[in-house]
């Protein structure tokens, strides 16, 4: 078992693709707080009610100091059809294939459904203090709800 980041960690700073066809990573927003959302896939149930949520909840997000970042493994086209499709307000970006940041912290792993074995996302959520350093970490995340959850650490934060 390799040891992934957690809490009191850096957040690995590694480059991801934006629907623009530029790049972010974590580094990009030091200095402010950052919450970095990892979901499975663009418009499926789940993840479509998590990104519209965040995207709900960005003005304040935006006024408790903390950036927003929704992550999948989803190519940058598929995102920009997501966005606009859903009037999302929260910047996505694509994780890389191989050697992510979803693998660095250990959420991109084997996933089983109906007996079948595969790579998959798990639904996990980081809180990033302002030096960078991850302050909480909610690993297999119920959509309901967490959004605001994830909102209220970012204030007390």
């Amino acid at each position: 078992m390799t040891d992934f980041p957690g809490v009191g960690d850096a957040m690995p700073d590694i480059a991801m693709e934006t629907p623009d066809g530029g790049s972010v990573k974590p580094s990009d927003f030091a200095g402010r707080k950052l919450v970095v959302f990892f979901y499975p896939k663009d418009d499926t149930p789940g993840c479509t009610t998590e990104n519209k949520d965040f995207s709900a909840l960005k003005d304040e997000f935006d006024a408790a100091g903390t950036a927003l970042l929704g992550v999948s493994k989803d190519p940058a086209k598929r995102h920009q059809k997501f966005i606009a499709k859903h009037d999302l307000k929260v910047p996505l970006a694509s994780d890389a294939e191989e050697g992510g940041l979803s693998d660095a912290l250990g959420i991109w792993t084997e996933k089983q459904m109906y007996g079948k074995t595969y790579m998959g996302m798990v639904r996990s959520t980081y809180l990033v203090d302002a030096d960078g350093r991850i302050a909480q970490v909610w690993p297999k995340v119920k959509v309901k709800g967490h959004a605001e959850e994830v909102l209220a650490a970012a204030k007390a934060l």
